[in-house]
């Protein structure tokens, strides 16, 4: 079985920027029928404003550079990478398409960080960026911050390529720094990775030492996007877009190692023989990526209309693997939730998440924190040692189902709008303390929307967090809540079960984020949450200062959590009247 270098694990920062991209994009890209409602692109417009919020306190306002990571005391990382400043680039477009910043505004960001760029340290024979700078002063780094550790400086083919990715957007669609960012495009050579004894690019080079390991060697990956610019750019041949692995070949038992046998028969493109296997799951036909995760798929295809050029291969290929991320969370693990992409693990660190059956990689990217490994053997070679496992605790992250809703838009958006309506919501961030952490049923998860030590790196939270924590203490019963039940509602209000209930709470307050003005810890309150964040019947509920009220003095707690709904339908009745 072949070893891979592992890629630093920097996906949290750039899950932030999935949404932003998205909230662009949904809109037109669902289908009439599966299309979120004018309330669902709402939430999603409020997301990404909190999503942007999050870049404005992670860009270094004199280098125009975001950092790799944010504390929850507000403090940045020292380091970051080329893929962070590309993608805070284009999300910086997005946030001036969306009207989150005006375009003035949007012109002045990306002026200060393609002045940066254009003074920093690069390779000059490729024009290609180091991985890691100083995002206050854009200085390449030798020594790992805080630590002080040695340092190799890499030129990453992926990483750059996702900075090229910024620099063309922006290129393509702010006229005002066109030119500069074009310029710094054009001098980045892609080919430099190539090796054309394998038709592969490297992972990386390290000028210093000469190390380059080879190679990317499969296409279900987030690397491809090197791939589409160096072809584009006529850097790399046409060829070498049919130099990686569909699957892995299936010659006697030579790589009986891979998952599972793959179905499928040899083509010649351009000269290359091409074996286009797939793997078998659950009835569907899929080609893997190296370990089944919806980052791997799908992100390329966020910048690259892949599912439309060529709609009857990528096009296929990304829906079915949608459809199996979710019939696995579903119908297969019965999680109660789907998406699973490399994020952090429950109890601290990092890991790789995916769908083990859909991946390459016969340890694979696993589901649940108990680490449940699918193995259902090579038929004639191995003997699977878990063909039909029984899984634990999954662990979802929303930065997944951002990415799904281009494939299917109604069934992501319901399933993260049903996440977030837990007390608790899936992890997506790189660190957490016992006292935040979360457990609910057989889904891992913890607070994302709200300003707390848990919640560092998340995918929309900020400093500036106008959320209330509130420790429940009584919860109002309505009939409202046994008609979302029952489903007599559903046509006005969509929820998706199972989801908790409760629309009228009385609590204490536990924490404030830091743009809450009204309320301290220890207050007592009563709310109606938005219907969008309902879930009073648990212990705690992260509800918006604007939807929580001081608890008349004169009233128990009982009394005040029975009034909130029941109330506000009576001042509405008595204002239409």
């Amino acid at each position: 079985m072949p070893t891979r270098p592992r890629r630093p694990a920097r996906v949290p920062f750039l899950v932030v920027v999935a949404l932003l991209a998205v909230a662009l994009v949904v809109p037109t890209s669902a289908s009439a029928t599966s299309s979120p409602s004018k309330a669902a692109d709402a939430t999603l417009l409020r997301y990404a404003r909190d999503t942007w919020a999050s870049f404005v306190a992670m860009v270094d306002p004199a280098s125009g550079l975001p950092a790799d990571s944010l504390s929850s005391d507000g403090t940045t990382s020292v380091q970051t990478s080329v893929t962070n400043i590309g993608a805070y680039m284009w999300s910086t477009l997005v946030a001036d398409r969306l009207g989150i910043i005006d375009h003035a505004e949007a012109v002045a960001r990306l002026e200060v960080t393609l002045g940066s760029l254009e003074t920093m340290e690069i390779h000059e024979p490729s024009g290609q960026y180091y991985n890691w700078y100083d995002h206050h002063t854009g200085a390449k780094l030798t020594a790992w911050p805080p630590t002080g550790a040695p340092l190799t400086p890499i030129l990453s083919s992926v990483d750059n390529g996702w900075l090229a990715t910024g620099l063309h957007v922006i290129a393509s669609a702010v006229p005002e720094v066109a030119d500069r960012a074009q310029a710094l495009f054009d001098r980045m050579d892609f080919g430099f990775y190539y090796r054309p004894a394998v038709n592969r690019i490297a992972f990386h080079v390290a000028p210093d030492t000469g190390d380059s390991p080879c190679c990317y060697d499969t296409i279900v990956s987030e690397s491809r996007i090197a791939s589409y610019i160096g072809i584009a750019k006529g850097e790399l041949p046409a060829k070498h877009y049919f130099g990686t692995w569909r699957t892995f070949p299936d010659i006697d038992c030579k790589w009986s190692w891979q998952e599972q046998r793959p179905v499928g028969r040899t083509r010649n493109y351009l000269g290359v023989d091409v074996f286009e296997g797939t793997y078998t799951y659950r009835g569907m036909r899929i080609v893997p990526g190296w370990g089944g995760s919806m980052f791997e798929s799908l992100m390329p295809a966020m910048f690259v209309p892949e599912e439309k050029w060529p709609p009857r291969s990528w096009g296929t290929n990304h829906r079915l693997t949608v459809r199996a991320h979710r019939e696995h969370g579903l119908d297969e693990a019965k999680y109660g939730y789907w998406g699973f992409s490399p994020a952090s693990e429950p109890g601290g660190g990092y890991r790789e998440y995916g769908v083990d059956a859909i991946g390459l990689n016969p340890d694979g990217y696993l589901s649940d924190a108990e680490k449940t490994n699918y193995d259902a053997g090579y038929d004639g070679c191995r003997v699977g040692k878990n063909p039909t496992p029984t899984y634990g605790d999954g662990v979802v992250t929303p930065h997944a189902l951002f990415l799904a809703m281009h494939m299917e838009p109604r069934e992501a958006y319901d399933n993260l709008v049903a996440s977030f309506q837990r007390p608790a919501v899936a992890i997506d961030f790189e660190e957490t303390t016992p006292e935040g952490e979360a457990y609910v049923g057989h889904l891992y998860q913890a607070q994302i929307q709200f300003d707390a030590p848990i919640a560092v790196r998340t995918l929309s939270l900020t400093p500036i967090d106008p959320n209330v924590l509130v420790q429940i203490h009584a919860a109002g019963v309505n009939p409202l809540d046994s008609k979302i039940r029952s489903g007599e509602f559903k046509r006005i209000l969509p929820y998706r079960l199972p989801l908790i209930l409760g629309n009228e709470v009385a609590g204490v307050v536990a924490r404030v984020g830091s743009r809450v003005r009204r309320f301290k810890p220890g207050d007592e309150v009563y709310a109606r949450p938005d219907q969008g964040r309902i879930g009073a019947f648990a212990e705690f509920i992260s509800i918006t200062e604007a939807d929580v009220a001081h608890k008349p003095k004169a009233l128990t707690m009982e009394e005040a959590a029975s009034i909130p709904l029941v109330g506000l339908t009576a001042w509405r009745s008595s204002a239409v009247t």
